[in-house]
């Protein structure tokens, strides 16, 4: 391994540029299962957009690659090392600047966990939507560089809705303001908005200024189906898309993922149906009440075995924690998890769901899922016992057969884990090559000598 440039190792304090395998080790990689990832030359943990800037700067001077890392708790490997490369942690930028009632903004650090804003904005009686599953442990850099969504995006929206500027350092060390902190704008192109999503590749996001709102003071009405089958599950989405409703959480959880529930948590769940819709609406009443009633009858209307409304808190957020604690409860079990993160057009999950089920036959793999149902955005969940290479092959082609099935169907092969390393295939497939051509053209622009997380997005 070369040796760090004199500029670089006197970018920041001794303790706080790694350089020892050991301490290299747990940056090297994501959460995304069997992503390749390379051996670092250093990982950087600047605290400050002065210090980004002069390891960036340094870096450029010597052609040397800058991988962005937040928590690390991606699913797609976007934050992979690659071999000779500077990962840049922001673990250390953890300041929430500002936040300002009047205005309805907070000014952020990239390394601010997703649920620590949450909690400071909840102080001053305002909420930020965004909401990933990982949001006890994500932050808010993380969620801006592939534009997450969670479980309240559905009515909500995912974080390009809510990021209002951004400071960010260029390839070349430069920092640059995007975006404005006003509630309208529209002087030249919104590259703040070419920054959410573009997964560390054209810039490196220091400094983040997001939207808030009022905090929901209605208490929510919840609408629980049960179904015998994912296909009928999905057709029950399609039907609450059609009647025009629009519930603020609406979730789809199939039965390996309650059975993982109740085994890792003795959640007593029930897990005889196939899958289970969870919907609840925040309208004021009586609007709430119409809108869960007529929830409730499209439940019925396709078939749900068993559909019953609910204005339990408790029960209610027991139903939830059930969808929000599927991923870590599958992880108990041991095995290999391979995600998965399509979306579809609401109309065709039905098609979709059926579709992953033969997938799952066809390969012989264990598919779990969960979704967001109420935008589209499938989670299948392929669980393979470690050391198994037949099984790991077969998996890898069930990956690849869930893709094409998404294309297929009019859908897109991320809808908020982004495309890092796994999805790159998918999406050369998905754009066409003038439109990667255009992504080319940008990158080629914004980041010449291709130094900030190459190999991800559009290699």
């Amino acid at each position: 391994m070369s040796p760090l440039p004199p500029a670089l190792a006197a970018a920041l304090p001794r303790q706080h540029l790694l350089t020892d395998p050991a301490t290299v080790a747990p940056y090297r990689h994501d959460e995304a299962e069997w992503a390749p990832y390379g051996t670092p030359l250093a990982v950087a943990r600047p605290s400050t957009t002065a210090e980004v800037a002069a390891i960036v700067s340094a870096c450029a001077d010597h052609r040397i690659p800058v991988v962005t890392r937040g928590a690390g708790t991606g699913l797609s490997g976007g934050a992979n090392a690659v071999d000779g490369c500077v990962v840049l942690s922001t673990e250390r930028m953890r300041d929430i600047v500002e936040i300002d009632p009047a205005e309805r903004l907070a000014v952020v650090q990239p390394g601010v966990v997703n649920d620590d804003l949450r909690a400071a904005a909840a102080k001053e009686g305002l909420w930020y939507p965004p909401d990933p599953a990982s949001a006890p442990w994500s932050t808010i850099g993380g969620n801006v560089a592939t534009n997450a969504g969670g479980l309240c995006c559905v009515k909500y929206g995912v974080t390009r809705d809510y990021v209002l500027a951004l400071e960010v350092v260029l390839a070349d060390g430069q920092v640059v303001r995007l975006g404005r902190r006003t509630a309208k704008g529209v002087v030249g192109y919104d590259l703040a908005g070419l920054m959410v999503g573009s997964e560390g590749t054209l810039g490196v996001v220091t400094e983040v200024t997001v939207k808030l709102r009022p905090a929901r003071t209605t208490a929510p009405r919840t609408v629980v189906g049960f179904f015998d089958s994912l296909p009928a599950a999905g057709d029950a989405i399609a039907r609450v898309t059609a009647a025009g409703l629009q519930p603020a959480i609406f979730e789809l959880v199939d039965r390996v993922c309650l059975q993982a529930v109740n085994d890792w948590k003795r959640a007593g769940l029930p897990t005889g149906a196939a899958a289970l819709l969870l919907a609840q609406t925040d309208l004021p009443e009586p609007a709430a009440e119409y809108e869960a009633e007529q929830i409730h009858a499209a439940f019925l209307a396709a078939g749900a075995s068993e559909a019953m409304l609910s204005t339990d808190p408790v029960e209610a957020e027991a139903l939830f924690d059930a969808r929000r604690l599927a991923y870590p409860a599958l992880e108990q079990l041991g095995q290999a998890m391979l995600t998965e993160d399509v979306c579809l057009p609401r109309g065709r999950i039905a098609q979709m769901l059926a579709r992953i089920e033969q997938i799952a036959a066809q390969r012989d793999v264990v598919i779990a899922t969960v979704a967001h149902a109420g935008d589209g955005n499938l989670h299948p969940l392929m669980l393979t016992p470690h050391g198994d290479d037949a099984a790991r092959v077969r998996t890898q082609a069930a990956f690849d057969d869930i893709v094409d099935a998404a294309l297929d169907l009019g859908g897109t092969v991320t809808g908020e884990h982004g495309v890092g390393l796994l999805k790159r295939d998918g999406a050369l497939r998905e754009l066409g090559p003038t439109v990667v051509a255009m992504h080319r053209a940008v990158k080629a622009a914004l980041d010449p000598h291709g130094i900030l997380n190459p190999g991800k997005v559009i290699a």
